[in-house]
């Protein structure tokens, strides 16, 4: 067995593989560039070299760099996680060349499962069913819409180098996949070192079902089970379980059977995993294999109680697996929330900053936390804008779901943009309840975007008779005087006079003649308030605010003011401020890079117009005309870094 493991990586991953290696007596040590310093891996791990400067192609993709680093610190094997360098056959090689071992699969499985065309070929050849579609590199729009025409619109636009979400574009028509093809192929480029890209069949109302196998040096293979990864905004998985709730057992089996088949036709050894969409009468087609970890592994693990990364390292070793596939039991349910630092009610775009407040949920009754921050760390434009992977397993689909919600309701992330509250929406759907999924599920649902206030009445009510406990409360400590008794509480959707009053340790509160028990143990300046409203338990948290609080639960979250009847009287009688008319310019909604300007000056321009291109966190987004008009002044060239909301162009 290896002394001591190189991670390159950072990030969440590095610190989860840093947890397997410390329970196997095994050394680490972690790399990192200039921005990751203070990096929560690098504080986990036994030892930590420096490897460049914050931008990805300056450190964590120099290979050299990380060879460098192995021959420096002892290292006999480096595990790659994932993205980075964890699919480049050039880097298992180095490695190879230098006496390293390689925590991965062999360097002739990688190059035939890294290339998505050859990919598509080989798997054809191991009688695994795949997707209509060009299988071939596609040179330019005109051949592009041609083949798009034969295999009949719509098709996907993949990268054949690409992963994770990246280089992909979904075309209905001629102009979409012109300029699709044109950002996939720069995404790609970016993220890959690879431009090309391929066509293929998009298949409607799909799910997005992936097999995980594990293969050791001795010819022998196995499929620990499914993972339902159909939960997607823009190709980029949100939430994932296991086991799938749509399959049965025989398209379960017959998934894993041609997922090992594939494996054995390329002498696959470690963790894989292998893609497939699967249409609404359960047949399947082979998207991809990737010769890496993946990032749901958790939820694997969880029914099966292996540990996936100590079994790469096994396998990396020498060792045989100890299991055969009869031997494999699923014990209950296991899904995953990607937490990510955005903004779902901007377009789901990156947010960047300090975490001022960190305060997840414990890991406990089966709940598993995967991160790589900690509270006063920096979230970075440099990296993914995972945050943490928050995972629950429950004895049936409904536990787990139940499970996992209630632990979102208690993670406060405070300074920078999230999606807890949208991933507690998702949860609560009662599509996604029902299992009723498909990787259009997001697009589907919030059409117009994720609204952060929406909340059935009851549940309204309870918030509302809670916010003015917890005023009340406040009220008191500040003036060391019995509580404030009436209030005005108003939330998007709903307004009530409130009487507070004392009862038996709770809090009685009237809400327009209707009363509810308040049971609370919260103080004031705790960010999370634990409850019983009537009797039904809550975890809100909540911000303090002058007249109210910032309150989020169950996949609301809103200002919810909480004023004395004489405020509000007089607030009534304020009149409204209008806003600034900030029309006329086209700020940046996130910060990122311009990678182009699409327009110039005295261009007259049609709503949906393509304007410029901005990459953020390795992806990149199409800003668009939001109406007809004139350029007047463009305040941003190509190359500019940009904050949220500084001026792109001006209209007349």
């Amino acid at each position: 067995m290896f002394k001591t493991i190189l991670i390159a990586n950072r990030g969440e991953i590095a610190c989860r593989i840093v947890k397997t290696c410390r329970r196997m007596g095994i050394r680490t040590v972690a790399v990192h560039s200039e921005a990751d310093a203070g990096g929560l891996h690098v504080r986990m791990a036994d030892v930590a070299v420096p490897i460049g400067a914050p931008p990805a192609a300056e450190s964590y993709l120099r290979i050299e760099r990380i060879v460098e680093a192995c021959k420096a610190t002892g290292a006999e094997a480096v595990h790659p996680g994932f993205g980075f360098l964890s699919e480049r056959a050039a880097f298992a090689d180095a490695l190879k060349q230098a006496g390293i071992a390689f925590i991965g699969p062999d360097v002739p499985a990688i190059k035939a499962m890294g290339d998505k065309i050859e990919s598509k070929k080989l798997a054809s050849k191991a009688k695994v069913s795949t997707v209509p579609g060009f299988l071939g590199e596609v040179s330019d729009a005109q051949a592009a819409a041609k083949i798009a025409r034969e295999i009949g619109y719509p098709v996907m636009i993949k990268a054949s180098a690409g992963g994770g979400g990246k280089g992909m574009r979904i075309a209905y028509g001629d102009s979409e996949l012109a300029q699709g093809l044109q950002s996939a192929a720069n995404e790609a480029k970016a993220a890959f070192g690879d431009a090309r890209v391929f066509i293929e069949k998009f298949i409607e109302q799909p799910r997005h079902i992936e097999i995980q196998v594990l293969g050791d040096k001795h010819g022998n293979t196995l499929y620990l089970w499914e993972r339902e990864c159909s939960i997607q905004r823009r190709h980029q998985k949100v939430i994932e379980e296991a086991p799938s709730p749509f399959l049965d057992e025989a398209t379960r089996q017959a998934m894993g059977e041609q997922a090992v088949a594939l494996a054995k036709a390329v002498g696959y050894h470690s963790a894989g995993t292998v893609e497939f969409i699967v249409g609404p009468d359960r047949k399947f087609y082979f998207l991809e294999m990737n010769t890496r970890l993946q990032v749901e592994h958790p939820v694997t693990e969880m029914i099966t109680g292996l540990d996936i990364v100590e079994w790469m390292i096994r396998i990396a070793a020498g060792e045989k697996l100890s299991l055969r596939q009869q031997d494999l039991k699923r014990e209950g349910w296991a899904m995953e929330a990607r937490v990510y630092a955005e903004d779902p009610r901007r377009g789901f775009l990156p947010s960047i900053g300090r975490l001022t407040r960190f305060r997840p949920p414990k890991e406990e009754h089966g709940i598993r936390l995967d991160t790589g921050v900690f509270e006063g760390a920096e979230i970075s434009m440099y990296y993914d804008p995972m945050i943490a992977k928050l995972v629950a397993h429950g004895a049936n689909r409904a536990d787990a779901i139940a499970r996992l919600g209630e632990a979102l309701d208690e993670f406060v992330v405070r300074g920078i943009s999230h999606n807890v509250s949208f991933l507690r929406a998702v949860l609560a759907h009662p599509r996604f309840a029902s299992g009723a999924i498909s990787t259009g599920f997001i697009a589907e649902e919030y059409p117009d975007g994720y609204k952060a206030d929406v909340l059935e009445d009851g549940a309204k009510r309870r918030l509302g008779a809670l916010a003015a406990a917890l005023m009340a409360m406040r009220r008191g400590r500040e003036r060391g005087t019995a509580p404030t008794r009436e209030f005005a509480v108003d939330l998007p959707g709903a307004s009530w006079s409130a009487k507070v009053a004392k009862r038996d340790g709770a809090l009685a509160v009237t809400l327009d003649g209707r009363a509810s028990l308040v049971e609370t143990a919260w103080r004031p300046g705790q960010p999370l308030a634990v409850a019983k409203v009537d009797g039904r338990e809550m975890a809100v948290q909540v911000e303090p605010l002058s007249e109210g609080f910032r309150m989020a639960h169950g996949g609301f979250e809103a200002t919810v003011s909480v004023r004395s009847r004489r405020a509000a009287e007089l607030a009534a009688r304020m009149p409204e401020k209008k806003a600034a008319d900030g029309s006329r310019m086209l700020l940046s909604p996130m910060p990122g890079l311009v990678v182009s300007i699409d327009v110039k000056p005295g261009e007259s321009v049609s709503a949906g117009q393509k304007l410029c291109v901005l990459d953020a966190m390795k992806m990149e987004n199409v800003l668009q005309s939001p109406r007809d008009g004139k350029i007047a002044k463009i305040h941003a060239k190509k190359g500019d870094s940009l904050a949220v909301d500084q001026p792109i162009l001006e209209f007349e």
